[in-house]
């Protein structure tokens, strides 16, 4: 509780994970021109190989793309056994720049606030910027709390105030009570956060066992607000953006649908070479195929 936010960062991220999940990162950045590449999701809270394992690979210079981040499928062999990959890539500086609230996107700081691992790094530079990066989605991510959730309130409060209007902004079907349901399994990563949080911002507190009381003034809160509105309008078009370049541009969307098929109906599709090139026209073909099967 000693630790500076940018301190708590830092062995967050040197975390040990599974050595599966290492030996994919460092596989990815060597077919990638990685900077580093961050290991997040379920399966690195819970070391399980099971289904997709999911990456953030981040590249040197400018961002290519303006709806970014590239999303890519893969699967790799790791002493035996098949393990899959949905893989996010962009470039560090457009990643540490939303992480900082500058751009009208959502899901960097919101993701990211929450646990991940960095698995792999180019070099000491690298590891740096990631890790200023990541503080910054925290110090984002908390100063939005703060101006949403209660005048006094346990952390968990401000952090589920955050999260539920986040979901409400993008376009996303989560089960009602989601963002309880992450405080609940990352708790030990939440406790202490939010104080540190904001430390590092310079917001002042009271503090009454586990009741805070964030000295925020008026005019930053509205000023926060005002951000937050921005963001918020804009968070459904640009998901829905992202979703339509994705449907066009998933590199092993075919793989990866054929695998989820299979995985929840037991019904192996074949990839052919036409639908892992046009993915979206096989569609019709294969679900004829697989509701065939099915009847089968």
């Amino acid at each position: 509780m000693n630790d500076t936010l940018e301190q708590r960062i830092a062995k967050q991220l040197a975390a040990p994970v599974d050595e599966a999940a290492s030996a994919f990162a460092h596989h990815l950045a060597r077919g990638s021109d990685a900077l580093a590449v961050l290991f997040y999701g379920s399966n690195l809270r819970t070391g399980s190989r099971e289904g997709v394992l999911d990456f953030y690979i981040l590249l040197p210079g400018e961002q290519r793309e303006k709806i970014w981040p590239r999303v890519s499928y893969h699967e790799w062999d790791f002493a035996g056994e098949t393990l899959r990959a949905k893989v996010a890539t962009m470039a560090l500086s457009t990643f540490a720049s939303a992480a900082r609230g500058e751009l009208r996107d959502t899901t960097i700081w919101a993701r990211f606030v929450q646990p991940s691992a960095l698995v792999w790094q180019r070099n000491d530079q690298a590891a740096e910027a990631v890790r200023e990066a990541i503080a910054n989605a925290a110090k984002t991510a908390a100063r939005l709390a703060v101006a949403l959730g209660p005048d006094q309130g346990a952390a968990e409060d401000y952090w589920r105030a955050l999260f539920r209007a986040t979901y409400q902004a993008e376009f996303r079907v989560e089960k009602a009570g989601r963002e309880d349901s992450i405080l609940s399994v990352n708790a030990a990563h939440f406790e202490g956060l939010l104080p540190q949080a904001l430390n590092a911002l310079g917001i002042s507190y009271e503090r009454d066992g586990e009741q805070l009381l964030p000295k925020l003034p008026d005019s930053e809160r509205e000023e926060v607000l005002r951000w937050w509105e921005k963001r918020r309008r804009a968070g459904k078009p640009l998901n829905l953006l992202r979703l339509a370049k994705a449907s066009t541009t998933f590199d092993g969307a075919a793989r990866y649908a054929a695998w989820k098929i299979e995985r929840h109906t037991g019904i192996a599709m074949e990839v052919t070479p036409f639908r892992e090139k046009y993915p979206l026209l096989a569609a019709p073909g294969a679900l004829w195929e697989l509701w065939r099967a099915k009847r089968r």
